[in-house]
């Protein structure tokens, strides 16, 4: 019960704020950068795929935590870490390898990347805390 209430209280607020942000940011931001790199539409697969798989890494490495201990402040530090890892992961290993990679983007995606992971792990912390009677 606790995982799965973590889980969805996780997901949810990640799924919409991201998809605000991206709604905003891709004409902005991304399809400049990335030029004709950048698909018009999206795949659906690995998105979904995405979208179901961090963050339930989320929930294990930031909001069971929290929850457990009872700190919100531990869901935002460990999801922010997570986020500052894995979308640095991603970016950095980009900008050494893409051409079109610049550091602006870089830098925008990881603070993006991070802030995002904070928040929906603060949020899913939250949620399951009060239906599992945390």
């Amino acid at each position: 019960m606790l995982f799965a209430s973590a889980y969805f209280a996780t997901l949810f607020p990640m799924l919409i704020i991201d998809s605000v942000w991206l709604s905003i940011m891709a004409s902005r931001l991304y399809r400049p950068t990335l030029g004709d790199m950048a698909l018009e539409g999206v795949r659906w697969p690995p998105a979904i795929a995405f979208y179901l798989l961090y963050p339930a890494g989320l929930v294990i490495l930031a909001v069971l935590p929290a929850v457990k201990s009872g700190h919100l402040m531990q869901a935002a530090f460990l999801g922010a870490v997570l986020g500052l890892s894995a979308y640095g992961t991603y970016d950095l290993t980009n900008h050494a390898t893409l051409r079109l990679w610049t550091w602006q983007f870089t830098l925008v995606d990881m603070a993006w990347g991070t802030l995002l992971s904070a928040v929906a792990a603060t949020i899913g912390a939250w949620v399951a805390g009060r239906v599992t009677g945390g």
